[in-house]
């Protein structure tokens, strides 16, 4: 199996290419701070994504819960950065719109999952 075949991790996957992308539109004080932060989420829920693929259904649940978390908080953050103008607001709708994606399809998993 290609860990990109799943859908949710090549959305997630897309994610962080985007990310990545707009880095160089980003001034060094916010790049080295909230931009960095919201970066490392991205790879968390990546390898929370990965790891909850592999795993058992027992702590598959606890690792869907800890990747909502973190995209939670990633949605916090990239909302922080449209405020605050580290990114404008057609780089935030962009994000924005892929994190919701990613939340509906990381709902629905943890709903098949029996969670919720």
């Amino acid at each position: 199996m290609n860990d990109i075949d799943i859908p949710i991790l090549k959305k997630t996957y897309d994610l962080y290419k985007l990310f990545h992308e707009y880095r160089r539109a980003v001034s060094k004080s916010d790049r080295f701070s909230v931009y960095a932060r919201s970066e490392n989420l991205i790879m968390d829920v990546i390898e929370l994504l990965l790891e909850a693929g592999y795993s058992k259904s027992g702590s598959k649940s606890a690792l869907l819960e800890k990747a909502s978390v973190k995209l939670n908080t990633l949605r916090f953050f990239i909302r922080l950065m449209k405020e605050t103008h580290t990114l404008d607001l057609k780089k935030f709708v962009a994000l924005q719109t892929h994190v919701d994606e990613i939340g509906r399809m990381l709902g629905g998993w943890i709903c098949s999952n029996g969670q919720r």
